[in-house]
């Protein structure tokens, strides 16, 4: 089962290793601080590959032995025992032949970032101010499953339950990489509670889920750049919450963007808050940009939709949650929508992995585990 271009890429990260553990055996680099912390990292993203290709290597000598004693063997017994093990070492093979690949394949820098998740109720009227609410709900409560911290940065209600548009921060280690496929068109298929001759509804909500990006990352000239505009906060139906201008509303010049937050508490924080989004929806635009130059290269199954597709439909009389991007269905509306998204996540990742797979498989010159990717 050798692959020649899979086992040239394995070798030439073993040699990488090996170079790394001589330079770091040297005098001079213990007394250099910025040396021992890039060697470091480059040692901890090659170890775990390296291993598993050395482990590769001895599995397929044991696999030569194993072999040659089958073909040799006369001992039906013995032969059938030369065989088991044949068996199991072949099965040990393809499991780390595997493992590598996946290894291989380039790591999205974004993964490990917090994330920003807007929700806007889309058609549907009311029900769609009513779904986009669930999804809130939904998603705050999957962050909570794991352990992620979340902030809501800015809520406008309807009054009924429902909410026109939400901005929810994600923070933790892998936020990113959980929920970076649910950004699109969400559809609920449901009787609404107001609807008396029990026909069914059908109303989307839209999710976009940015990357949270750092001040240094994406640079914004507030002077020349930005339009601020401080007004006093509302509640639902336009009360009025408290007595100070506390909302702020910023306009991006050049692109037109504009975002809006409102706090009782302080102004300044709106702004901070604001300004955080702002960001993340430039460091989008840019990475967006990135992905139409590549998409003629290639264009991944999971990840190439826009906004405007649907990728997701809640059927509450079937009790089906479908994914249309992978055609993954699960017969569990109310446990979805409690949070329980890791198995249509996992589909997800796995989808695109295989996705990713395939032009790794086909590329002639494969990437280098962990190294950055622009899709």
């Amino acid at each position: 089962m050798a692959d020649n271009s899979l086992d040239a890429k394995l070798a030439g990260l073993a040699r990488q290793y090996d170079a790394v553990l001589e330079e770091l055996a040297r005098p001079e680099t213990s007394t250099d601080p910025d040396a021992m912390k890039r060697l470091g990292r480059e040692l901890a993203r090659l170890e775990p590959v390296v291993a598993s290709y050395r482990e590769l290597g001895e599995v397929r000598e044991q696999l030569r032995g194993a072999l040659d004693m089958l073909h040799a063997e006369t001992d039906e017994e013995m032969k059938a025992m030369a065989r088991e093990e044949v068996n199991e070492l072949e099965a040990r093979e393809t499991r780390l032949i595997e493992d590598l690949k996946v290894s291989l394949l380039p790591r999205d820098p974004n993964d490990d970032r917090n994330v920003i998740v807007e929700i806007r109720a889309g058609a549907g009227g009311e029900e769609a101010a009513l779904f986009a609410s669930e999804l809130l709900r939904m998603y705050s409560r999957y962050a909570t499953e794991h352990r992620f911290h979340t902030d809501l940065m800015s809520l406008n209600e309807t009054g009924i339950g429902g909410i026109k548009e939400a901005i929810l921060e994600v923070a933790g280690d892998g936020a990113y990489s959980r929920l970076k496929f649910e950004g699109g068109v969400h559809r609920v298929q449901r009787v609404p509670s107001t609807e008396s001759s029990g026909r069914i509804h059908t109303s989307t909500a839209t999710v976009i889920v940015l990357p949270e990006v750092d001040e240094v990352e994406v640079e914004i000239d507030e002077v020349r750049d930005l339009r601020i505009d401080v007004k006093r906060a509302s509640g639902p139906g336009g009360q009025s919450v408290n007595t100070t201008d506390s909302a702020v509303r910023i306009t991006h010049l050049p692109t037109g963007l504009v975002v809006e937050i409102q706090d009782e508490k302080s102004q300044h924080k709106n702004k901070a808050k604001a300004l955080s989004v702002l960001r993340s929806r430039l460091y989008d635009l840019q990475l967006a940009k990135q992905r139409e130059e590549q998409s003629a290269e290639r264009r991944t199954m999971v990840q190439a939709g826009d906004r405007s597709e649907k990728i997701r439909t809640y059927n509450f009389p079937d009790n089906r949650v479908t994914d249309h991007r992978i055609g993954t269905t699960i017969h569990n509306v109310p446990g979805v929508l409690e949070g329980q998204l890791d198995p249509l996540i996992d589909a997800l990742v796995m989808a695109d992995q295989a996705d990713r797979l395939k032009n790794l498989t086909e590329s002639d010159d494969g990437p280098e585990p962990g190294a950055p990717v622009r899709s």
